[in-house]
């Protein structure tokens, strides 16, 4: 495409005024718009390296400004730092969403849009895979920001039109990606002190991209479900949503089969005393939701099937226990436990069973045990019944990400993947517990990944790029990371696990267990041993945790009693659920908890690395979720922890931007003309030079760049905005080329066309005229004398002489006259002369008016009535009942139409049309019409009275003939086979060469340009291979077992010389054992590779796929290119 103008419209410029002056010439500067006087005016600095003052102080006064003033994103070079603003400033509209599509950040202002198309971009510029890493503290954004992503990657990427070749449609999979949204939230979000939709999982949802950046596929990892909140929360919490939205607005037959009542109605629901929260609304959640599970592909078996596990959990919440005379608990309302069979399809004894008692079996390996009930206690029972309702919900919300994984799996292969993390924030309460260890422990490793990637890898990439530049400090969370989950020494985990180990009937002993493990911890400067807690020293400050309940919390497994309960159930949904089986035999201790979490950050950190990251780093401004509070005390702590001073000094001194030679060569190479010709890459220098020659030839100051050993480093991002500018400019020139070489072909191309077309409708009109004129001739036969005016060249079969079916005003008086219908097409129309009988005298010829249609001949009269002339239908014959035409063997005029039997007679008149009239009758008829030629006519004068008019020659009579008395006198005529004459010959005319266009030349393209003896001295540029690239040729050709012949053969081309006879010819040369080859050009090698020169022959030993040849030459071997 041309090149166009990205802003401002072509205006006309008015003329001076007379008088004004016009020395501004034609730089003239634009004129300023009194508009930009009506923008928002920006606060503070909309990209922190830009700060005059580095510090905590002076970021966090720079925040504040722009919060106040609504901005609430701001960049630290291409990490993006968003304030939770805790209303809508509605900054998420689709018009807000098109102004970033194709901008790089420098164009438009700091937004989450922004950092979602630069990782869409990249991906499909240079092919790599994205990431983006959202992190901060619970109720800073996070969730909102991954909705926010996901939101414009859906709208910018394909256009979803329909369905592609083997894939659900493009469409269908943005859908589903951003359904999943609502759907995991409603199970995985819960209202907490801090955030009224506070993610209590985490989750990495990868979208999957083809070669074209259209989406086809996703893939949910869920990562640690906060399961504990199902049974329990703290004041003014809440339970998941998904509870809240199905309790009140179930639908009446889920209430009367599922027993679902109000939230108050279930313990589990209503013990933290928060059912309603203002910001929420649980009835358009709930729809949400159930759209969401329509879309992603749940039938409705599946939705019933997931609301009676959500059933068993709040009826399992109500199950209450008392106690008996010997302290065993017991279940005194028993009517729960039955809803509770009901539900779970078991038997409700077993249920009671399960709840109350555990089995137990004595004995040892290779020994005979016994198996005992061993009643639990009222506190034993409670943790039994949160047990197997945790588990339900667990397994319940993996197996919706599964399925929802299934639909979303990609039918066809997919080159390219965006990650969007949206995990749980950091987490600091009064009481901190097993699960915010967990949490906590997954975003320090998040904290590394950033730490690892943008302040300590850059640092040692510098040093290993031998690139100047001045090292800044930071502080490495690596040992904050190894202080829980390193197994040597062992941190927390691993003595959380070997604590675990011990906990058999008494939890509490277990926890004195790993109190007492946690002693070897007290050298590491990051931990604190405090009784029955202790305290880890985190990147975002010192979190106490409690000791109490931890190992039973990371034992994470459910009691043989539990996975029997469910194997005796018929509902098989539940049973998929729980796909686990009790093997006795098994004496390996199960995964922990901690072992689990362990291990999916670990896999998540992988995963991450493997990925280009883009960061957002998000801060609460206060803990009560305030519009217009910004405390400064806690966002400078956030501002601390986060590293923001860190990070902002190690993009000042360092470089935006590094890549390797051959990528930089490879994206850039079209800059210079020296390393391209045409859009070939012509460098046959190595890519490092290739580079620098880039870098040299598109004006870049030297200070704005760097060389290292391996990559190149471009210190400021506005260097490379430029560079893809002119890289895009580079293609709308070329584009701009080719366009100007096509509209010129196509102006050639279209002249050529008009000057055919104008020959051929000069001719086409005649042909058709000539065709439909000679079948008239055919029709007669030779049986009729034909008038001289008949036989011209230039005569033409036209039809409609009266335009009754044009748009003249007398063809539509025709018309309106004989009323025709709109089905009726008229073939033919002229004035004609019919034979009318007088009483009392002899019949005479009268005017008339004859229009013929495809179903009828209309004869119309016009008279004149009280001064005015009307024309009106005198007779209408349907062609159905013209069975013959009768004519003359004469030259005369006329014709007569014979009908079938009538009280008018036949219609006889005279036509100077008369062979077009037979021939139009001919072709409506379909050909069944009948041609009667003969020296007398037959028509019938009534209805059963027939007359003859007789044809005599009469040369007295010059033109036309005479009629009296039924005998018509005429002259002479041409003989009846002569044909039409041929056509005048046209003069030769003068043929013009075609010079329309730029780039055609006056004279025609035979005529030689002036510059071409110019453009034939000065060779072309010959493309070689992009560094990294298969070669364009090969040097290896074809096999040869008579390598000396062949190396001659192309060199001689005289037949050769007859054979002696005297001399017997030498016998052929042995055939090598080993395939041997002619190299067709030099090739100059490296260590290991073999060199060559043309005509050189060699020894193939093994042939790779890969394209390279192992080849012996000389006693020595080498590898040489295919």
């Amino acid at each position: 495409m041309a090149p166009s103008k990205k802003v401002g419209k072509k205006s006309t410029t008015a003329p001076p005024k007379k008088g004004a002056a016009s020395s501004s010439g034609p730089g003239k500067v634009a004129k300023a718009d009194w508009k930009e006087g009506f923008k928002k005016k920006q606060a503070g600095v909309s990209d922190m390296t830009l700060l005059s003052t580095i510090s905590n102080e002076a970021i966090n006064e720079n925040l504040k400004k722009r919060f106040e003033n609504k901005e609430i994103y701001t960049y630290i070079a291409h990490v993006l730092i968003s304030v939770n603003p805790f209303r809508d400033l509605g900054i998420y509209t689709l018009p807000i969403l098109q102004s970033y599509k194709g901008k790089n950040r420098l164009e438009t202002a700091p937004h989450v849009y922004a950092i979602a198309e630069a990782a869409y971009y990249a991906m499909n510029a240079y092919s790599e895979n994205q990431c983006v890493i959202i992190s901060g503290e619970s109720g800073a954004g996070k969730t909102e920001a991954a909705k926010r992503i996901m939101q414009y990657i859906a709208e910018v990427s394909g256009q979803g039109e329909g369905d592609v070749a083997g894939v659900g449609g493009i469409g269908k999979i943005k859908d589903m990606v951003l359904a999943t949204n609502p759907l995991l939230e409603s199970f995985g979000c819960a209202k907490t002190l801090r955030n009224d939709n506070s993610s209590r999982h985490g989750k990495y949802l990868e979208i999957m991209f083809n070669s074209k950046g259209e989406p086809v596929g996703a893939q949910i990892t869920n990562y640690l479900l906060e399961k504990g909140r199902v049974v329990g929360q703290i004041k003014n919490e809440r339970d998941f949503h998904i509870f809240y939205q199905f309790t009140k607005n179930a639908s009446p037959e889920q209430r009367e089969t599922l027993g679902i009542q109000g939230p108050e109605s279930y313990v589990y629901t209503s013990k933290s005393g928060c059912l309603d929260v203002p910001s929420i609304d649980d009835a358009a959640d709930f729809a949400e939701t159930l759209k969401a599970m329509n879309i992603v592909g749940l039938s409705q078996d599946e939705q019933d099937s997931i609301f009676r596990c959500l059933a068993m959990v709040l009826w399992l919440g109500n199950v209450q226990f008392g106690e008996n005379e010997d302290g065993n608990s017991t279940i005194p309302d028993e009517g729960v436990t039955e809803f509770i069979a009901y539900l779970m399809e078991v038997d409700k004894d077993t249920v009671t069973k399960v709840l109350t008692s555990r089995v137990m079996e004595t004995g040892g390996i290779g020994r005979r045990g016994s198996i005992y009930d061993v009643p639990l206690n009222v506190s034993q029972a409670g943790a039994g019944r949160d047990a197997l309702a945790k588990a339900i919900y667990e397994r319940l919300f993996q197996w919706i990400v599964d399925r929802v994984n299934v639909s979303m799996k990609p039918q066809v292969r997919h080159d390219h993947v965006i990650g969007v993390l949206d995990i749980y924030g950091f987490e600091i309460f009064q009481d901190n517990s097993f699960e915010q260890l967990c949490i906590n422990y997954v975003n320090e490793k998040l904290q590394q990944i950033f730490i690892e990637l943008t302040l300590k890898t850059e640092q040692e990439e510098y040093v290993r790029e031998q690139i100047k530049w001045t090292p800044i400090d930071y502080f490495d969370n690596k040992v904050v990371c190894e202080l829980i989950e390193e197994k040597r020494p062992p941190g927390i985990f691993a003595a959380l696990n070997d604590a675990t180990a011990t906990a058999h009937a008494d939890p509490s002993a277990a926890d004195n267990s790993f109190v007492q493990r946690l002693s070897s911890l007290g050298s590491n400067p990051n931990f604190e041993s405090r009784g029955s807690k202790f305290l880890i020293k985190h990147y975002a400050g010192e979190v106490l945790y409690n000791i109490s309940g931890m190992t039973d919390k990371n034992k994470d497994s459910l009691v043989k009693d539990i996975l029997d309960l469910v194997a005796t159930s018929s509902n098989s949904f539940l049973q998929e659920l729980f796909p686990d089986k009790v093997d006795p035999s098994n004496k390996k201790r199960p995964p922990t908890a901690g072992d689990k979490i362990k291990l999916s950050a670990n896999a998540l950190v992988e995963n991450l690395m493997k990925s280009q990251p883009s960061y957002i780093r998000t801060i609460k401004p206060n803990q009560n979720r305030s519009p217009s509070e910004y405390d400064s005390k806690a966002i400078l702590h956030q501002i601390k922890y986060l590293g923001l001073q860190e990070n902002i000094r190690v993009r000042r001194a360092g470089f935006a931007y590094r890549n390797t030679f051959e990528k930089m060569v490879e994206r850039f190479y079209l800059l210079s003309p020296n390393t391209s010709y045409a859009g070939e890459y012509t460098w046959n220098g190595d890519p490092q030079s290739g580079c620098a020659q880039i870098l040299k030839d598109t004006g870049i100051a030297k200070d704005e760049w760097q060389m290292g050993t391996t990559k190149a480093f471009i210190k400021n991002p506005e260097t490379l905005f430029a560079l893809e500018t002119m890289r895009d400019r580079y293609w709308h020139n070329m584009a701009g080329r080719i366009q100007r070489a096509w509209r010129n072909f196509l102006r050639y191309r279209n002249e050529c066309a008009s000057r055919i077309q104008r020959f051929w409708r000069s001719k086409k009109d005649g042909i058709e005229y000539a065709r439909f004129r000679q079948k008239g001739h055919d029709l007669l036969g030779g049986r009729k004398e034909r008038r001289r005016y008949s036989l011209v060249s230039m005569r033409r079969f036209a039809g409609d002489y009266l335009d009754v079916g044009g748009r003249s005003s007398s063809g539509a008086v025709l018309k309106n006259a004989a009323g025709l219908g709109p089905s009726e097409t008229v073939v033919f129309s002229g004035r004609v002369e019919l034979l009318k009988s007088a009483f009392g005298r002899s019949s005479k010829p009268s005017p008339r008016f004859l229009v013929v249609t495809n179903s009828a001949a209309y004869f119309l009269i016009s008279s004149a009535k009280d001064g005015r002339i009307s024309t009106t239908v005198e007779r209408k014959v349907p062609l159905v009942t013209i069975r013959s035409v009768g004519l003359s063997n004469l030259r005369d005029d006329w014709i007569a139409f014979n009908t079938t039997a009538s009280e008018e007679g036949d219609p006889v008149f005279t036509s100077v049309f008369k062979t077009e009239l037979v021939a139009q009758l001919h072709k409506a008829t379909s050909g069944s019409l009948q041609i009667n030629i003969g020296p007398s006519i037959d028509y019938a004068k009534k209805k059963e009275k027939r007359q003859l008019i007789q044809f005599k020659k009469d040369e007295m009579v010059v033109r036309n003939d005479v009629y009296k008395s039924h005998v018509v006198s005429v002259g002479s005529g041409e003989p009846p086979n002569s044909q039409s004459r041929p056509a005048a010959r046209r003069l030769p005319g003068v043929v013009r060469p075609i010079t329309q266009g730029k780039l055609l030349r006056k004279g025609g393209p035979s005529t030689p340009h002036p510059s071409a003896s110019r453009a034939a001295s000065k060779p072309t540029p010959k493309p070689v291979s992009l560094p990294g690239k298969v070669a364009p040729s090969k040097p290896m050709s074809y096999e040869t077992s008579t390598p000396a012949a062949k190396s001659a053969a192309p060199s001689s081309r005289m037949p050769p010389p007859p054979p002696a006879r005297t001399a017997a010819p030498p016998p052929p040369p042995a055939k090598p054992d080993v395939p041997r080859y002619k190299s067709l050009f030099n090739f100059d090698g490296q260590d290991g590779e073999m060199s060559l020169k043309k005509e050189e022959i060699v020894e193939v030993k093994e042939k790779d796929d890969n394209g390279w040849w192992l080849v012996t030459k000389n006693g020595s071997e080498g590898w040489a290119p295919s």
